[in-house]
């Protein structure tokens, strides 16, 4: 890992977890509350990654992506309880509950002051694992996700002078919102890595989508096949996300860390381990590092394995924008484990990892074309490198 020379924090407090739909949803604010916890009794957070706290978005920060119309319904539903299912409201997925305005508009302005940490050079690094709610889109709410965080954000260093800005989601599902938002932006390069939209919610996100007619090769997409584990997913990032980041060469890099990969997820059908998605964090660690002077805004996302996986991926998150990589052999402190178990009933993970050591054929040692993976991958360089001067060839 490349070493950090800068401070890093994360945006947090404790009332970020009141963005919740309620005690049956598959997105539980306990998975950010443990999250927090694990980190703070492994010593993650405190003075490697000082603790900032979220400010509230303003109404000119969410119209800078989103329509009026969207804010005043979401504003009128947390309060009345009234709403129009047009916009997305009222759905399974987003079912409306109090407040809800304040709630999402508090995880916008956490992913904000993230931004500003960094453009302003107060941090190297800085996260808010609440965030990434990359299927926000500019008039509708859409996939859990009310106000699109990420979006606003990015907005945000364009506004405040940025000029060019990478963003990579590995989200299990496709960031179609933040794709949306900026498609015929130039300045803002997305990829996503996601499950293929054959199979998966939301169903976008193919390797002919390459960004509006002022913006071609703008939006990277990797659409991998069901059943996809560490080595594959490994060398379909690498085969494509480096060599597009050096040629794009963002000001800075923003991400967004789904866990929902993983092999336990409920609501999805890749079989990445804990051990995989952290090599992927490391991998952009590093990357943030070589290709916009280690300016780096990482966020969380989907992650649904509430007690098995999101707390421990995202601790090695954290720790990873600290600059301080944990062991992942780490025993997860009895304390949280008690703390589980007393809160939930539930027994939780004792170490770390998963017990696997995640290694991956490189690209450049040969294209199968038997392979549904190597073809996705293949599909992905053909459409998108050109736009980059880059070969597509291995």
């Amino acid at each position: 890992m490349v070493e950090c020379d800068g401070p890093a924090t994360v945006v947090f407090d404790p009332s970020l977890t009141e963005y919740d739909f309620g005690p049956t949803h598959p997105m539980s604010p306990l998975r950010v509350d443990l999250t927090m916890r694990l980190a703070e009794e492994l010593g993650v957070t405190g003075e490697r990654l000082r603790l900032v706290d979220a400010p509230m978005a303003t109404q000119e920060q969410l119209l800078s992506v989103h329509d009026a119309a969207l804010v005043e319904a979401i504003t009128r539903a947390g309060t009345t309880g009234e709403h129009d299912d047009t916009c997305g409201l009222g759905s399974d997925d987003n079912p409306v509950f109090p407040e809800m305005h304040y709630a999402a508009a508090h995880v916008v302005g956490a992913t904000i002051e993230a931004c500003d940490q960094v453009w302003s050079g107060r941090s190297l690094h800085s996260a808010n694992i609440t965030g990434g709610l990359h299927h926000g889109m500019p008039d509708r709410v859409s996939g859990f996700c009310v106000y699109n965080d990420v979006a606003v954000g990015i907005q945000r260093l364009l506004d405040q002078g940025a000029e060019r800005i990478a963003y990579v989601d590995v989200d299990v599902h496709h960031g179609d919102g933040v794709e949306a938002i900026f498609w015929n932006d130039p300045r803002v390069l997305t990829i996503s890595l996601h499950e293929t939209g054959q199979m998966l919610f939301p169903g976008t996100g193919f390797p002919n989508d390459v960004g509006g007619l002022d913006a071609q090769g703008s939006a990277v997409n990797v659409a991998l096949p069901p059943g996809t584990s560490d080595a594959g997913w490994l060398r379909a990032f690498h085969a494509v996300v480096p060599p597009v980041l050096r040629e794009f060469k963002p000001d800075v890099l923003v991400t967004q860390h789904g866990c929902d990969s993983h092999l336990d997820d409920p609501l999805a059908h890749l079989m990445l381990t804990v051990d995989g998605q952290r090599a992927a964090y490391l991998a952009l660690h590093d990357l943030a590092h070589e290709v916009a002077g280690g300016k780096w805004v990482a966020t969380g996302g989907g992650g649904y394995a509430v007690i098995e996986v999101v707390p421990r991926a995202w601790t090695h998150l954290l720790a990873i924008v600290a600059g301080a990589p944990l062991d992942p052999s780490t025993e997860t402190p009895a304390g949280w484990r008690e703390y589980v178990e007393t809160r939930l009933g539930r027994t939780a993970p004792l170490r770390l990892t998963d017990g696997r050591t995640p290694a991956f054929r490189d690209w450049s040692e040969g294209y199968d074309p038997d392979s549904w993976l190597d073809r996705a991958i293949h599909a992905t360089r053909s459409e998108v490198f050109p736009w980059h001067g880059l070969d597509p060839l291995p």
